[in-house]
């Protein structure tokens, strides 16, 4: 049998170098009988890795950080954070490593990252490792946004480590490897800020500008045209998050990317019926990070980075805070242009929609209508075949009334179906898929995958995956799995 020759793979330490008093140097603890559950080939081309020797006994130690390059630095990064809205000044990376960035196929940096790979100064007493489930868990999600075209960080390959991690029970444990265009936080400016180091601080946001916003070095005001990029990005993601009915769970500030990913798949999951309220997170008793409030959640942590950045903003203090303020306010005003562009895309419309959608909504929420569905099935509509809409909601009436003055819009049922997913990584699915892989079968997790990468094509045999949860599934509660 032949052995994938090892390749050269470069892992630049450029966070460490740069940014040291934000950097532990640590490495992943040994795992002695690593074994691949899922490898993700294509995400692994574009970083120009072969997938045949990830597949190969040292490319699985490569995987889980125990087989590096020589000149490889991993490090585990601080940050700080609000955790539902109380602020902790050293969160970082209790159970993950930043083993370095790679270069993509388009020039591109990219983190190359490590959930459960053994606890770290950082670990505030626990144990540093994951479990199967979780780490699955986000692998499945994140792909599955971001084949719906969503920004998210990348799930490269989940390996079991052979041990067993103590939850509420005994769990098999695994690594998962992520890939992101960087993990600056939110958090992560709160905790330069809170060394009161200036200079770190400006290094940080110049790094952060280099990185992902490079746009903001023409500016007059290079970090305040950070904090506006920041603000933009995340009022384009959260949207875009509304749209598809996906509840992130967990929006700490040190969730919150400074790129505009989405990051930290824990205790997430997609609505089922349209509902505001609806929390999954089994540790959100409040609802704070319900639905509904996501944007206005978003606005606050963002407010925070706004804070974080003051003393770059302007010598004087109250001058920084006026600035940072007056900027704060474009967040809505993008927020809720870039929902209303989405939700007139939904609609298959070319014209104002706010008031038709926000109606439909409504509607669905009143009737507890499946929201994946219905906008898929909405479309029919507008190719004339009114009914499976219009049997998911119980007001006949006054949702004929709604359709009739939508259809004399002339919706294009074609566009529609170019936003409205026909599979999203639907609760049930997800559940019942990683409830096999734990228990060692993985042929659920590949198919549902297999479906997730193509959601918006409609393919025959897969009715099952497009369907809403049975009513004997729930109330659906989500962990956070550390």
């Amino acid at each position: 049998m032949s052995v994938a020759p090892e390749p050269t793979i470069t892992l630049d330490d450029r966070f460490a170098r740069e940014l040291p008093e934000l950097a532990i140097r640590w490495k992943a603890e040994q795992v002695a009988q690593p074994r691949l559950l899922v490898l993700n080939e294509t995400l692994a081309a574009e970083l120009d890795l072969d997938p045949a020797w990830l597949r190969s006994p040292d490319g699985l130690r490569f995987l889980v950080g125990n087989r590096l390059p020589a000149d490889a630095d991993p490090v585990a990064q601080a940050y700080a954070g609000h955790q539902f809205g109380g602020y902790v000044p050293r969160l970082g990376d209790g159970r993950a490593l930043l083993l370095g960035e790679l270069v993509d196929t388009h020039g591109q940096p990219r983190d190359l990252h490590l959930k459960g790979s053994g606890p770290t100064p950082f670990a505030r007493g626990g144990d540093g490792l994951a479990a199967v489930g979780p780490m699955l868990r986000e692998y499945v999600v994140s792909e599955s946004m971001h084949a719906l075209g969503i920004p998210t960080t990348r799930s490269l390959a989940v390996v079991a480590t052979g041990r067993v991690v103590q939850r509420e029970t005994l769990l098999p444990g695994a690594v998962l490897a992520r890939v992101a265009s960087s993990h600056l936080r939110v958090g992560t400016f709160q905790y330069a800020a809170m060394t009161k180091d200036v200079g770190l601080l400006r290094r940080l946001a110049d790094y952060a500008i280099t990185r992902h916003h490079p746009g903001a070095v023409e500016s007059d005001q290079p970090y305040l045209a950070l904090l506006e990029a920041v603000i933009a990005a995340q009022a384009s993601l959260v949207a875009q998050w509304m749209l598809v009915g996906f509840i992130h769970g967990v929006m700490n500030t040190d969730n919150m990317t400074i790129s505009g990913e989405t990051i930290d798949y824990g205790p997430c999951a997609f609505m089922d019926s349209y509902d505001a309220a609806t929390v999954f997170s089994s540790i959100d008793f409040w609802g704070r990070y319900a639905y509904g409030n996501q944007p206005a959640i978003a606005e606050w942590n963002l407010g925070a980075f706004a804070e974080a950045l003051l003393p770059l903003l302007a010598d004087d203090r109250e001058q920084a805070v006026a600035v940072a303020v007056e900027s704060l306010k474009g967040f809505r005003p993008k927020y809720d242009a870039a929902w209303s562009a989405g939700m007139r895309a939904k609609l298959g419309l070319s014209a104002d929609a706010d008031e038709l959608g926000t109606e439909l909504l409504g509607l669905l929420e009143q009737h507890r209508v499946d929201y994946t569905s219905f906008f898929r099935h909405l479309s029919r509509a507008a190719r004339g075949e009114a009914e499976p809409a219009r049997a998911l909601v119980a007001e006949h009436a006054a949702f004929d009334d709604w359709l009739a003055r939508w259809l004399a819009l002339d919706p294009d049922a074609d566009a529609m179906d170019r936003v409205n997913p026909v599979y999203i990584a639907r609760n049930h699915l997800v559940e019942e898929a990683l409830a096999a892989a734990t228990d060692g079968d993985l042929d659920p997790l590949e198919r549902l995958l297999a479906v997730l990468a193509a959601p918006y094509d409609e393919r025959p045999g897969r009715q099952r995956y497009a369907a809403a949860a049975p009513e004997d599934f729930g109330p659906y509660q989500t962990f956070c799995g550390t």
